[in-house]
């Protein structure tokens, strides 16, 4: 990729009408070789996701010639990446992690891009995978070239789910414990990578990522702030656990691109919740 990380975070946005092209041979290559990368395919704690190319038309390299369903939202896809994984919690946010990651090559090679967890025909893309018991297909993305001249549809998606609404740092960042508002002065040489957070993608950008940068600024916990009845765990798994895997895959492509080691750890701070709704998930550790 020719562009800088944060630069493809910044740029990606969710895309549901492609034009006609093909994609390029040598960017379908690229992204199966990206896939074949055992690094590529693993989450924060070594857990590995299965992830499939599927040709949305016949004719495609190696591909199937299928009929998928994603309820009319997009228009001219080229290409499908289906994951599949456990239906298992720490599995759920390793595979946010995972599939976010591809999704920034992706970007990065030129191609659109938009998660899909809940208006896809699960039934359709199972058919042409290999489940296990125990397994699911969580989300998918479409792939092809994004059509310049967006629908009336891809605005009202996006106004639908106020996906150019971000919160505020207030809302999402702590300083030391939850009582305490983070500010982008006081984060420091973590403020860019907590930005980058704060731009990723969620389901019905509910953003449900809190984080507390400790006092010595070497630790980064990150909870998750389950929203109530959220419509999405009708699903049959929590989505939201995925969020917070997409959160930890830009952050800490961040860190990497600004050169500020760390790894990842479980390890509770006991810092309390803001209520009953936030879970503590992982903790990034600056080395």
């Amino acid at each position: 990729m020719d562009m800088a990380v944060m630069d493809i975070i910044e740029k990606r946005k969710s895309v549901r009408t492609y034009e006609t092209t093909p994609i390029g041979e040598d960017v379908h290559t690229s992204i199966m070789e990206y896939l074949q990368q055992e690094e590529n395919i693993r989450g924060p704690f070594g857990g590995t996701a299965g992830i499939e190319w599927i040709w949305a038309k016949a004719g495609g390299e190696d591909g199937k010639a299928v009929k998928l369903g994603a309820y009319g939202v997009i228009q001219n896809p080229q290409a499908y990446l289906a994951g599949v994984v456990k239906n298992e919690q720490k599995a759920l946010l390793e595979f946010g992690y995972i599939f976010h990651k591809l999704i920034l090559y992706a970007t990065g090679l030129g191609l659109g891009t938009c998660w899909i967890g809940g208006t896809f025909s699960r039934k359709s893309f199972a058919r042409e995978l290999s489940l296990r018991p125990g397994e699911i297909i969580p989300c998918i993305t479409p792939l092809g070239y994004p059509r310049e001249k967006q629908r009336l549809l891809d605005a009202t998606m996006r106004y639908v789910v106020k996906a150019d609404q971000k919160k505020p740092w207030r809302d999402l960042f702590y300083d030391s414990g939850f009582g305490n508002q983070l500010v982008p002065e006081a984060a420091g040489r973590l403020a860019a990578a907590l930005e980058m957070v704060r731009l990723g993608p969620s389901a019905s950008n509910k953003q449900p990522w809190r984080i507390v940068l400790s006092e010595n600024r070497l630790q980064v916990h990150f909870y998750l702030q389950h929203t109530p009845n959220y419509s999405g765990n009708k699903l049959g798994f929590e989505m939201q656990r995925i969020d917070i895997g997409i959160a930890a895959c830009n952050f800490e492509l961040a860190c990497r691109e600004l050169g500020i080691p760390g790894t990842w750890t479980v390890y509770d701070p006991q810092l309390g919740a803001i209520d009953q709704h936030t879970e503590y998930m992982l903790s990034y550790k600056l080395s």
